[in-house]
């Protein structure tokens, strides 16, 4: 009896590690002011608790994608800061226990002002699956 209920309990297991569909459609959001990729309180609030769903769910890689607003430079700015900005939600998310290894940076550069849904100024972070 005990070797059914071991696979079975290790499935459900894995399965509760991974990321839900809900997280992996609907982001956490880190916002930052123009020209900057400083944390800010509020930042780290959202990344803490990004952090403790993402060691819950050890088997789901966290995927982070970096926006700025196209009113901020060049092409290859906005893209340098996008970068700058999910690194610095990278390094916060691996301070606070997250596997560096878990995590992938996708620096999108500027969003389109015609594009715009959310404020650009951001960084998402979603669990993959």
């Amino acid at each position: 009896m005990q070797r059914r209920v071991l696979p079975a309990f290790l499935a459900l297991a894995a399965l509760s590690a991974c990321a839900t569909e809900a997280e992996r459609r609907h982001p956490a959001v880190v916002f930052f002011t123009e020209d900057s990729a400083a944390l800010d309180d509020e930042a780290r609030q959202v990344i803490a608790q990004v952090a403790e769903r993402a060691r819950a769910r050890p088997l789901s890689p966290v995927i982070i994608r970096g926006f700025a607003a196209p009113d901020t430079g060049t092409a290859s700015y906005n893209r340098t800061l996008s970068e700058t900005r999910a690194r610095q939600v990278a390094d916060a998310l691996v301070q606070a226990g997250v596997g560096q290894g878990r995590i992938r940076i996708e620096p999108r550069g500027a969003v389109p002002f015609e594009l715009m849904a959310m404020e650009a100024r951001r960084v998402e972070i979603v669990f993959g699956p």
